[in-house]
């Protein structure tokens, strides 16, 4: 926290600080589970005017929550004095979570002193609803098959594989919900033999994409694998200048707000891509309503939309994204932009 005795009264203050919301049910994947969302919250508040950031530090970066706090607040004294802005911020920081909570915190305090809007400032159509995926996380067969029939309502559901039994689960899947669509997520789990002996079996499954199925030091072997199904992009994108070392490998790829250090990196991501004839999924980390709200803009131009996290939260930030089923509406002022 900074002290406010030391600050001129004419500037605006930043405060950054842990906040924790439980989830719904234990979130599970390869890498490990999870019952609570830890994120970052970053506010500069300037009188009236309040701009807000949310960020979650991500192990498999090497991220800690204490961490990106401590880069924040050393920081903190140049957001306060306008030396670390929206224009300067990429050549100052790092991609990852420190960056992205201070960028889109600097998004929504602009929005907010010009009186205008973050898809306005950026040039952006006005955002309209989306249908987003809804998570299943990995578990048995039998389990997730239960689950997706709890949520056969909705058109779209993302599956969290990679470990053994992968295809069992696929199936028990398709065979709960026979008119759903299906993505479904590695998480680098797979081998480059598996991934070849499983990509026919998800396109008969009706299969629409899979995320990263190989391990990023492994993904060249890519290359010599038919597509049998679009293959995406997660963890080995994070900003634009990745996406030559994709192509060949690739037919999609996936971007996150945390992943490219704010909306500032993802929009020259989402641009890049889009030229370099990628297909777009705009996903994000288990995090609320506030984190995600940003990527809701960038989300409109994407082939699959993977935003649920607000879903999976027992209880999220008020006010919080509006969801009518998997339809996700864009964000009121009072959120974010």
């Amino acid at each position: 926290m900074i002290n406010s005795l030391l600050r001129p009264p004419d500037r605006p203050r930043v405060s950054v600080h842990e906040d924790r919301f439980p989830l719904d049910r234990a979130f599970t994947l390869a890498r490990g589970s999870k019952d609570a969302a830890r994120v970052v919250y970053v506010e500069i508040l300037d009188g009236t005017r309040r701009g807000r950031g949310e960020a979650v530090p991500y192990a498999r970066y090497g991220e800690t929550v204490e961490a990106v706090i401590e880069a924040i607040e050393a920081r903190a004294p140049d957001i306060e004095t306008g030396m670390l802005n929206r224009r300067n911020l990429a050549r100052e920081l790092p991609p990852g979570a420190a960056r992205n909570a201070i960028d889109l915190a600097l998004w929504d305090f602009d929005a907010k002193r010009g009186q205008s809007s973050v898809w306005q400032i950026a040039a952006l159509e006005e955002p309209h609803r989306l249908l987003t995926a809804y998570t299943l996380s990995l578990d048995t067969p039998e389990a997730m098959a239960a689950h997706a029939l709890e949520e056969a309502h909705r058109p779209l559901l993302k599956l969290k594989l990679g470990a053994e039994g992968d295809l069992d689960r696929v199936q028990a899947v398709r065979a709960a919900v026979p008119r759903a669509r299906l993505i479904v997520d590695a998480n680098e789990g797979w081998t480059p033999a598996q991934l070849e002996q499983y990509l026919p079996r998800l396109a008969e499954a009706g299969v629409e994409l899979v995320e990263q199925p190989l391990p990023q030091e492994d993904e060249a072997a890519l290359a010599g694998i038919k597509h049998a199904v679009p293959i995406c992009a997660d963890e080995s994108c994070h900003i634009a200048e990745d996406l030559p070392g994709l192509v060949g490998l690739y037919d999609a790829v996936n971007i996150k707000l945390d992943k490219a250090g704010g909306f500032t990196a993802a929009l020259e991501l989402l641009l890049a891509a889009q030229e370099a004839e990628f297909r777009i999924m705009v996903g994000c980390m288990v995090a609320s309503s506030l984190a995600v709200a940003p990527a809701v803009l960038l989300a409109q131009q994407a082939h699959w939309v993977d935003l649920d996290a607000p879903l999976l939260l027992a209880r999220d930030r008020q006010p919080g994204l509006r969801f009518d089923g998997s339809m996700l509406y864009p964000a009121s002022v009072s959120l974010w932009g």
